[in-house]
Formats: structure tokens, sequence, C-alpha cells
């Protein structure tokens, strides 16, 4: 008689989250910006106790209305960074020391040959109250955009992201070609999302303390390559500091010069509820000559209606009145005698 709800689930996201439906990956929510909460699944519809249908002349009747089960949907949690700026290069360029000079961020720094395992995040704070969020995107291999490595987890994290760094090794201390590595880079950026090469960029060219090379500057190698595409190239040292300044003021210009709205993923994908009185359903004749009903509504209304019981069979026959199901059925040609069939059940049709 007296049915009480259940607790709500609420599960804690960090900002940045995208929900996606696990089979389809299509959005559900974005939990970012404005969007603190939301309703993911909604449980079942309760029941009725039989003390609900008691009238004058029945103060006890027999039939009740059972609930509803709740809903299931597999769901894939995908964090998304929230960053203004993102480094981008291969392992061991430079990002997480950059990172950590020039913000609060204390990401772990040593020689590794592979790769920051997470990204991190840094408030870099300019003079006049100026500023930007930047993020390390844990470095990209080729074959990224495939899924090699872990290439999908970080290519994920740049896509909020309004302006690229390309960290590089200019000199060459890892035996890389910078220009090799920036292109590789690239390539794999397109191959994930076409759209994120649209995005402002600059190359930082790291570790110029450590160019020893008489016969040619790596750094105007590096100017020749990209700067006729519009892409800016800066000589710095994240280890002593040189350069950084002019690379941030320019990165912090560059910020000027694109939307600050937040990167929103929009909905795609909407749950449809049992509840919804506009739901479809169908009515067909089989090759027996038999009229089949289907469609969600039909499925919830026997879901909830017990037939066992004179009343719930009255409430059906009332249900499938009011919905036009019965006249769709006389539309069809259905006769006197006629089977139907709904979710495995019979039924013989008599007005």
């Amino acid at each position: 008689m007296h049915g009480a709800n259940a607790e709500n689930l609420v599960i804690k996201v960090p900002e940045g989250t995208v929900i996606k439906d696990f089979e389809t990956g299509k959005v559900i929510a974005d939990m970012s910006g404005e969007n603190k909460r939301e309703t993911i699944l909604r449980g079942g519809k309760g029941g009725l106790g039989n003390m609900n249908f008691a009238t004058p002349t029945m103060q006890a009747p027999k039939y009740a209305q059972p609930g509803q089960q709740g809903h299931e949907l597999w769901v894939q949690l995908e964090l998304k960074v929230i960053a203004d700026v993102g480094l981008v290069g291969f392992p061991n360029v430079g990002k997480s020391t950059l990172l950590s000079r020039v913000s609060n961020a204390k990401p772990k720094i040593a020689n590794y040959h592979f790769t920051t395992l997470n990204p991190h995040l840094g408030v870099v704070d300019l003079d006049g109250g100026a500023g930007f969020v930047m993020a390390d995107i844990p470095g990209l291999i080729e074959g990224a955009s495939q899924g090699i490595g872990l290439g999908h987890d970080f290519l994920r994290h740049i896509e909020r992201c309004r302006v690229l760094v390309h960290v590089v090794d200019a000199a060459g201390t890892e035996g890389r070609d910078p220009i090799a590595d920036i292109h590789a880079i690239n390539a794999e950026l397109e191959a994930y999302n076409p759209d994120l090469l649209k995005r402002p960029m600059v190359i930082a060219a790291n570790k110029i303390d450590a160019v020893y090379s008489e016969d040619e500057d790596p750094v105007e190698i590096l100017k020749q390559e990209f700067e006729p595409e519009g892409i800016k190239v800066f000589p710095i040292s994240a280890v002593s500091g040189k350069g950084v300044k002019e690379l941030l003021y320019a990165v912090y210009e560059l910020l000027k010069t694109v939307n600050l709205d937040p990167v929103i993923f929009e909905k795609e994908f909407e749950i449809e509820y049992a509840g919804d009185r506009n739901l479809p359903y169908t009515v067909e004749q089989n090759e027996d000559g038999e009229f089949v009903v289907e469609g969600p509504r039909i499925e919830k209304m026997l879901g909830y209606t017990n037939l066992e019981s004179e009343k719930g069979f009255q409430f059906f026959q009332k249900f499938l009145k009011e919905n036009g199901i019965l006249d769709e059925l006389e539309a069809a040609g259905i006769k006197e005698g006629d089977t139907v069939r709904m979710y495995g059940l019979a039924f013989d049709y008599y007005k």
C-alpha cells in the first residue's frame, strides 16, 4: 500500500567527463560548463496497490497494478580535460619540464623513453591578471589515431584545447628529427579529428641550451619549414627558462583570436522511456492470418497489467480501445474469432 521510492544512485565524475552510449558511441551528456548534474536513467514506474482501485461498492478490490522494471544502459565515461592550451610532442621532448616551470603543476619528470601516463593541468599566470590553463598532453606515438599504445587515451584530451603547442627537441639529443616529429604528430591529429589541424599552433623548439652544432641552426631550419605556413617557432629552454616568457605571451595573444566559449559536446543520444504517451506501435497481419500488435507502448502496458484478474483484463481492453488500437485492427480487416498476438500472448477477437 505504501511503496517507497528507492534511493537515487549519484555518481560523481570530474568536470569534463563525456558520457556516451557504449554501443553507438553517441553522446548522452557532457559534464562541463553549467551542466553540473544530469539524470542518465530513470527508475521503473511504481505500481498501484489494490486500494487505489477501491470504489463505494468494492471496498477491497482484488486487482492491483505491479510496478515496472527500471531501465538498464551500458555507458562509457570518457574524460576530456578542460584546458585552453595543449602541449603536444613525442615522449621526452620536455613538455612536463615546461609545464612545471610555467605553472603550479608538479608532474613527475625523468628521462622516460615512453611517456607521461596522465595529462597534467597547470594554470599559467601572466602579468596584469592574464593567464590560461595549459595541459601536458601525454606523448603521442605514430599510430596513436588507430589506438596503438595508449593513443586514443591521449588524443581525446586535445579536443577541448583551443591552441596547440608543438614541443620538439631542437637539439636532437635523442637522435630524433624535430621536423619529422611535427609532421608525424600532425598526421595523427588529422587522422583522429581533422578539425584539430584548424586550431592555431606554435612550435616550441626546446633544449636550445644543448645545441652544439656550428654548421646549421636547427631553429632556423624549423622556421624555414613551418613559418611560411603561419606556424611561428619559438626557441626555448624549459630547463633554464630562456625564451619561455616570449612563448607564453605569443600563446596568450593567439588565444584572444579564438572563441573562448567552453567546448561542449552536443547531446546525440536520447533515452526512450516506456512512460512516453507517444510511443509507437504497429498492427500487421502475418502469413498465418493472425494479427500482430507490437511496439514499446504495448510492451509497457503488458508489463504492468495483471491479465490474470478480470479487472486487469478489462483495464487492458479499455487501453486498446482508448488508444485506437481496436480501430486499427478493424481497419486492417480483423473479424470475430481471429487471433491477435502481442508479445507471446494470443487473444481471440470478439466485439
